[in-house]
């Protein structure tokens, strides 16, 4: 960017009222929402907030802290490009490491001044006249921005089972995403409700503690080797000194990932390849016959997550380890009574049931023009142009929105795309004194009908029930295609796009 684009940035200013003016609002402090405040730092917008409802940045890095919590994507390719580590002590790091590097990012780029914490939102409103968004938080505050970037990402708020009796339990809960870390759970009698992604991480390390285990299996999953590996002094020495090496790696890492897809995320022949691959792992790491049985999917490979670990099915084998694929019934006083009728008593449930992904509805009421509702408008299933704008919400951009969902490569991958995609719609309203910029409704329109008809030639759309779906089967969730093809779609902002309204007051 030349340097008249960024002396028309107003420099940052440290309001003293009340509701503060800003350029910009950030709605969380996770990857995303850090990455859009470096990102508006190098364009010249120093006038921003982020508001985050934590008292510490890393979203669901900081929150996840379960025993066995990492990345299913190698650390190389897990960060930003923009901000490499040498340091990764391993090819698959594990939260408490990521939550490190999140921080990093905030000392590194400079972002304390910038972030607010304590600062939980519990609604977003367009004010017509003025086109401000008027953004508030539990504390009675309102924070006023010309733009608002929603950060907060589908994996923050975790998702309670609808199980009848649950509440009646009288041992102790624990949700994965809120992790008492003070429970000791050794000798205990430990229900896992769940067998998916943060389930196949817990069960190993926490086997060997318990008196028994019993997990709670809905539907089996498919399970990939991990390639996991320390990282040598060597291996750090060389990515300091030479940073070409460790983005040589990430480009290899990258293209490794996008081949996945043709697997993933179409009813290819590689896609039998991958079943036969995962068939084979199961074979050689579960030697009874009933239990292979048991953990055997029955249906295509990519319909729902495919999930990475090289414990999980020694774990299920361990003498103090029970697998229960009866349904649950409901939960008792003491523990949980599945559908034959046994009831299984446990000194503890941890619910292993993920994350309330937002595919229809709001996490807060959000009014657009007019006072229109954005639940309203999303109850049959979340739409927006590119996953980042919604007609009829000028100014309001989102990170992670509607099928923006990487089902084989790296989130940050698509999330650096989206990021740098929102630094040009807001250098588009402050250069230009916008009070709106509003993508076309015909545009949108045209946009999704080209999506779900992509959508409807994937395995996610096969007919399994995954969480990339809402209840009548909509996706709202997957992007149908490669990284690749989706960064050359966030590569152009077409101005032609949006309907633009130009400011009644001076910049």
């Amino acid at each position: 960017m030349n340097t008249s684009t960024l002396t028309r940035t107003k420099p940052a200013v440290r309001r003293k009222s009340a509701n503060p003016e800003y350029d910009t609002v950030i709605i969380g402090a996770g990857f995303a929402g850090l990455g859009t405040a470096i990102k508006l730092l190098e364009a010249g917008v120093k006038n921003f907030v982020i508001l985050e409802r934590g008292q510490q940045p890393g979203g669901t890095w900081r929150d996840n802290q379960y025993p066995g919590a990492a990345c299913d994507i190698p650390s190389n390719l897990y960060s930003f490009s923009f901000a490499p580590n040498p340091e990764w002590s391993r090819s698959f790091s594990g939260s408490a490491e990521i939550f490190e590097y999140v921080k990093h990012l905030v000392k590194h780029f400079k972002l304390e001044p910038h972030i607010q914490y304590g600062q939980n939102v519990n609604s977003a409103e367009l004010d017509d006249e003025t086109g401000l968004w008027h953004i508030h938080t539990e504390d009675g505050k309102i924070h006023k921005g010309r733009a608002v970037v929603m950060a907060s990402g589908p994996l923050a708020n975790p998702k309670m089972p609808a199980i009848k009796g649950l509440a009646d339990y009288q041992g102790k809960i624990v949700h994965s995403a809120r992790w008492d870390h003070d429970y000791d759970l050794a000798g205990k009698r430990v229900a896992v409700i769940g067998t998916g992604a943060s389930a196949i991480q817990i069960i190993p390390e926490i086997v060997d503690k318990v008196g028994k285990l019993t997990v709670f299996q809905r539907t089996p999953a498919w399970v990939m080797p991990r390639p996991d590996f320390t990282t040598s002094g060597f291996s750090k020495s060389l990515f300091r000194n030479l940073p070409f090496t460790q983005k040589a790696i990430r480009e290899a890492l990258y293209w490794t990932h996008e081949s996945m897809a043709l697997a993933v995320i179409w009813d290819s022949p590689l896609r039998k390849v991958a079943e036969r691959l995962g068939s084979a792992f199961l074979n050689a790491q579960v030697k009874d016959k009933w239990m292979r049985r048991q953990l055997t999917p029955d249906y295509k490979i990519g319909c729902k997550r495919i999930l990475v670990s090289n414990t999980y099915y020694p774990a299920l084998q361990r003498k103090n380890c029970e697998l229960i694929t009866w349904p649950i019934a409901n939960v008792s006083h003491q523990g949980i009574r599945t559908a034959d009728g046994v009831e299984h008593q446990v000194d503890c449930i941890v619910l292993a049931t993920g994350f309330d992904v937002p595919k229809s509805g709001t996490p807060y009421p959000i009014k657009g023009i007019g006072g229109r509702l954005l639940a309203e408008e999303w109850a049959r299933g979340a739409q927006a142009y590119k996953s980042i704008n919604v007609s009829g919400y000028p100014n309001l951009f989102i990170t992670f929105g509607p099928n923006s969902g990487p089902g084989h490569n790296s989130a940050l991958v698509y999330m650096e795309q989206q990021i740098a995609y929102i630094v040009k719609g807001v250098r588009q309203i402050l250069d230009k004194n916008l009070k709106m910029l509003d993508v076309k409704p015909e545009v949108q329109a045209r946009y999704n009908q080209s999506i779900q008809k992509r959508l409807s030639r994937t395995n996610w759309n096969s007919g399994c029930k995954s969480w990339y779906l809402t209840e009548d089967g909509f996706n709202a969730t997957m992007y149908p295609g490669f990284a690749t093809q989706y960064a050359a779609q966030m590569k152009r902002f077409d101005t032609r796009a949006y309907a633009q309204v130009q400011q009644n007051r001076p910049a």
